[in-house]
């Protein structure tokens, strides 16, 4: 299968960012994705002894359609968010206390109905991440999947509402959800080992360029296909780089298994 895109979605339920290349490192996560998360209200979340969350403690897409309508990016150099809204941006240098009050402002303004408590940004700390799923380390979806998900619904269904990290392509539609428990190569030598189907909730229902909820994606794929499902989770079993435009490769079963995988 041929790479057609990558992203990284920096801070939980907020926008895209497209990447050429990324380097993805041996049993961890996507670089630079679900860095951050900003917890509606208090979450319980503890950094110092991080315990998966139920998504719905944080602002999210499939509760607050409304994330859609900003433009966020990460800068890794200054750890600065950028938020984008109404042809203006906020910079906010989310590392300094600052920082909290002038985000917990601006989403106090944006989203005022929508807030369960004050909205604060938590960061990861190492080892881990703000995933839907405790092991959603690296996702992939399956371009032609969405495509003829698109032609029996007869309208258009945008690849970003699965907010997968690697957009595939050159791969017959719904194959990909028959690889788990395979392997796949890059050339650099990442080893990707697919390790489940990502089921689908109502997030995929909001337009990612509008935010207006105008399909029934879940619904969609139970009735078209008799499950919820679009794309794969992967471990990282040997780092490297992946970039645009190249190939990932089905390992043969005749190959030996990386080191240290069962």
């Amino acid at each position: 299968m041929r790479v057609a895109s990558l992203y990284r979605y920096p801070v939980k339920g907020l926008s895209p960012e497209r990447l050429s290349l990324a380097e993805l490192p041996t049993d961890g996560y996507f670089p630079g994705d679900r860095l951050f998360a900003i917890e509606n209200g208090p979450s319980g979340f503890d950094p110092a002894e991080p315990v998966h969350q139920p998504k719905i403690k944080y602002l999210m897409l499939m509760r607050n359609e409304s994330l859609a309508r900003l433009h966020t990016r990460y800068d890794d150099g200054s750890g600065d968010l950028v938020i984008g809204h109404d042809g203006a941006e906020t910079r906010i240098a989310i590392g300094a206390a600052t920082g909290q009050e002038k985000l917990g402002a601006f989403f106090k303004a944006f989203m005022p109905d929508e807030l369960r408590g004050e909205p604060r940004l938590l960061a990861a700390p190492e080892g881990y991440r703000f995933t839907d799923s405790r092991s959603g380390f690296v996702s992939i979806i399956n371009l032609a999947s969405v495509a003829d998900l698109e032609t029996r619904l007869g309208l258009p269904v945008d690849p970003l509402r699965f907010r997968g990290n690697i957009m595939v392509e050159d791969l017959p539609a719904w194959a990909e959800l028959d690889l788990v428990g395979r392997e796949l190569t890059a050339p650099s030598g990442l080893r990707l080992s697919v390790i489940k189907r990502i089921e689908r909730c109502a997030a995929t229902n909001v337009d990612p360029a509008t935010g207006i909820r105008d399909l029934q994606i879940p619904k969609a794929l139970m009735k078209g296909y008799g499950h919820v499902d679009c794309g794969i989770y992967c471990r990282i079993i040997a780092g490297g780089a992946l970039a645009e435009g190249e190939r990932l490769t089905l390992v043969e079963a005749s190959e030996p298994a990386a080191l240290g995988v069962a």
